[in-house]
């Protein structure tokens, strides 16, 4: 079996005993590895290396969460980890991906709603439930609506989120737009399954979404394409053939419910197919209050393509 050697170090912080520092790393039996800071005073930027000497960032963690679990560590022989503290505290917390120009960072908010952050840009995904779950986070700069149902849309959010200057942009399909005030439709940009469009330097393809609980051509997935890497968002949706021939994608947002998109078998069949870097299960409250067993999930997406399943807190 490899061996996973850890260098744990914290930096850009005051020295003595009020100074953040990593706790023992907890190592599960899966290989999964979670890291804790104590004593850290404003949001850590957390990074990890294979060899000590090039780093990429992986998370920002906030005070009152210091802790990340890195799932993809049974797939290295090595991993080094390390720690800075921010110079303020008005920074996005959440997983980071790394691209040719900025780096994004991916934090849930609740079911299928989520927010984004690249190169000061603000990109919300079905908002809804109101302005209190995103009262601590800029205004959007660019809002995904992927169809007209009532956990994915919500016209008062969407006023509640978007700038008050007019210039946030709103991507959604037709249907969607046929519910909008003239105010929102103002500001919205259509889009059809197999249409593109790129704004505030993202390209934006819709892709199919549907099921018997989704007509064909109502509901939209979306790929983004954002400083070469490129994240997908499934929308609400069946595993359809469409989704196989999805070419490159690095992270993937993949609804996992019972009745009404995919159950965590038919979800790590297609997951297989299309083999993204990272996949995160969301949507994965059933109908009948129960949660999707996301451990079920990743056994049966296996680990011979080295996909990386992160669960994160939806609910």
């Amino acid at each position: 079996m490899r061996k996973l050697l850890f260098l744990c170090l914290v930096v850009r912080c005051s020295l003595g005993q009020d100074a953040p520092r990593f706790d023992l790393p907890a190592i599960a039996a899966n290989r999964d590895v979670t890291l804790r800071v104590s004593g850290a005073k404003l949001p850590l930027a957390l990074e990890r290396s294979t060899n000590a000497l090039t780093w990429d960032p992986i998370a920002t963690l906030s005070t009152n969460t210091p802790q990340y679990s890195d799932s993809s560590a049974g797939y290295r022989s090595a991993a080094f980890y390390r720690a800075h503290q921010f110079e303020s505290a008005n920074v996005l917390t959440g997983d980071n991906l790394v691209t040719e120009n900025g780096t994004v960072t991916f934090h849930p908010v609740n079911h299928a709603s989520f927010v984004m952050s690249w190169n000061g840009l603000m990109i919300y995904n079905d908002p809804v439930l109101g302005a209190g779950p995103y009262a601590s986070f800029p205004r959007a700069d660019l809002i995904l609506v992927s169809h007209d149902h009532g956990d994915h849309y919500d016209s008062a959010t969407l006023k509640a989120v978007r700038k008050t200057n007019g210039t946030t942009i709103v991507v959604a399909p037709r249907a969607v737009y046929n519910l909008l005030s003239s105010d929102l439709k103002a500001i919205t940009t259509v889009l059809a399954n197999g249409a593109g469009t790129n704004v505030l330097g993202i390209q934006i393809d819709a892709v199919p979404a549907y099921n018997s609980y989704h007509p064909k051509g109502t509901g939209n997935g979306y790929v983004l394409t954002i400083g070469g890497k490129r994240v997908y968002m499934t929308g609400d949706t069946g595993a359809l053939e469409e989704m196989k021939s999805l070419p490159q994608i690095d992270v993937a947002f993949v609804c996992v419910d019972i009745p009404f998109t995919m159950t965590s078998s038919q979800a790590a069949t297609i997951v297989s197919q299309f083999a993204p870097h990272v996949v995160y299960p969301y949507h994965y409250r059933n109908q009948d209050g129960t949660y999707t067993d996301l451990n079920l999930f990743r056994q049966q997406l296996g680990t011979d393509r080295a996909i990386e399943v992160r669960a994160r807190k939806w609910y």
